[in-house]
């Protein structure tokens, strides 16, 4: 091998590995859709986006590859409004629209998927369900400090032999006076092992399901950490196991009943998927176009390369199609006109999309794509979660069969 260009290789590789860990991201924008967007919402973005390049980037690989959660950041969130945004300001919220809420998670997941699910769980899942389903005193007591973060909060709905059916649900409780007894467990639960409640889906002795908050501390409540993880590497995940719980009856969500009320959840949680997963594809997107026109080879920017600008022209064809998908979702849903079917749709289209583009774009780094130098491969380790949890692509996909047909392939 001949030293001289041996050495210009290495110097070049450096270079662009000190040019790309800096986060140096700019939010691809090829169809002006930022002209659809108000003032307040592209500071929002700005807003967020500066904290993620602050606060997040120059720490997540670093917990990721210790699979730890940086808890440091949660009051950063709760400062910026990122937990329940859309939640009124009498409960401690912002009172922001749901392309708001989008546009947050969006760049939240820029950074990471773990850190949008700590949000979306918090926010969607926690949040949402005692504002739409609680009582009032229930809203007083919880809202205004899950909003700022004082309180975190998980979800309870996914159980070990009981996924995509959750209608199986084994977890349940009985009367016993002036409180429940709850049992049974949960499993693949974003925020469980550091979270001070949960929202849990459990049925009771007629076999009704109904929604309770479970406090840290009741006796006979754990969280069991899940370990050995190869995606969402810097969220906490665990496990959620009730054992003889003696819950008070004024925990129990008053305003619901049946699958109605965690399905109403996901909606909502699905929604901000469908626009965080897309940050992930914006970001590897990014990532690789900046790297192609910056390294050289055969004496030319990469660039320069036919296979290369398919790669990112496909790319970008797909970003853009998917933020028209998610704008007009965004307005469907404020107005109150989107369906599930079609929320569904969108955290599909979205994680399969950021799948293709995290691959292709590991392809334009080559061997540099699988380093934590960059984001790529943590982005394509988590998506691997992203298209599984809150629905599965195929699950997803009969929603939309279903809604089109009138068919119920799920049986």
């Amino acid at each position: 091998m001949n030293l001289k260009n041996a050495t210009f290789a290495a110097i070049n590789i450096s270079t662009l590995t000190i040019i790309m860990q800096k986060d140096l991201y700019q939010h691809p924008d090829y169809y002006l859709l930022d002209e659809l967007l108000t003032d307040e919402h592209k500071l929002i973005r700005e807003t967020v986006q500066a904290y993620v390049k602050k606060e997040i980037s120059p720490i997540i690989e670093e917990h990721a590859q210790s699979a730890t959660f940086p808890k440091q950041i949660i009051k950063g969130l709760g400062d910026l409004g990122c937990f329940g945004p859309f939640v009124p300001q009498k409960y401690g919220g912002a009172g922001l629209d749901y392309i708001s809420y989008g546009i947050m998670m969006q760049e939240l997941e820029r950074g990471d998927s773990g850190v949008r699910s700590t949000a979306s769980v918090q926010g969607s899942l926690v949040m949402f369900p005692i504002y739409k389903f609680g009582s009032e005193e229930q809203k007083m007591k919880y809202l205004p400090k899950l909003a700022t973060g004082e309180l975190m909060g998980c979800f309870g709905l996914t159980e070990p032999n009981h996924g995509s059916d959750p209608s199986g649900m084994l977890s349940n409780f009985k009367d016993a006076g002036d409180h429940v007894v709850l049992n049974g467990s949960k499993m693949w639960i974003s925020n469980a092992p550091f979270a001070d409640i949960a929202v849990v889906w459990a049925k009771d002795e007629a076999g009704v399901i109904h929604g309770m908050i479970v406090e840290r501390g009741m006796e006979g409540f754990t969280t069991p950490e899940t370990h050995g993880k190869w995606s969402l590497r810097a969220s906490a995940t665990g496990e959620l196991v009730f054992d003889n719980v003696k819950v008070p009856k004024e925990n129990i969500l008053p305003n619901v009943s049946g699958l109605k009320g965690p399905l109403t959840c996901l909606s909502s949680a699905r929604f901000g998927i469908a626009w965080g997963a897309l940050g992930c594809a914006m970001d590897c997107y990014d990532t690789a176009l900046r790297y192609a026109q910056q390294r050289i080879q055969f004496d030319r920017p990469i660039a320069g390369f036919q296979l290369t600008q398919k790669k990112l022209a496909e790319m970008i064809t797909e970003i853009t199609k998917s933020q028209l998908l998610n704008w007009r979702l965004g307005v469907l849903r404020n107005d109150d006109r989107a369906t599930p079917a079609q929320i569904s749709m969108a955290k599909r289209n979205s994680c399969d999309i950021a799948l293709k583009v995290a691959r292709e774009s590991r392809q334009i780094l080559g061997g540099m794509g699988i380093t934590g130098e960059y984001s790529i491969m943590r982005h394509m380790m988590n998506l691997e979660s992203v298209v599984t949890y809150e629905g599965t692509h195929d699950i997803h996909l009969l929603i939309t069969g279903m809604d089109i047909t009138g068919i119920n392939a799920f049986k």
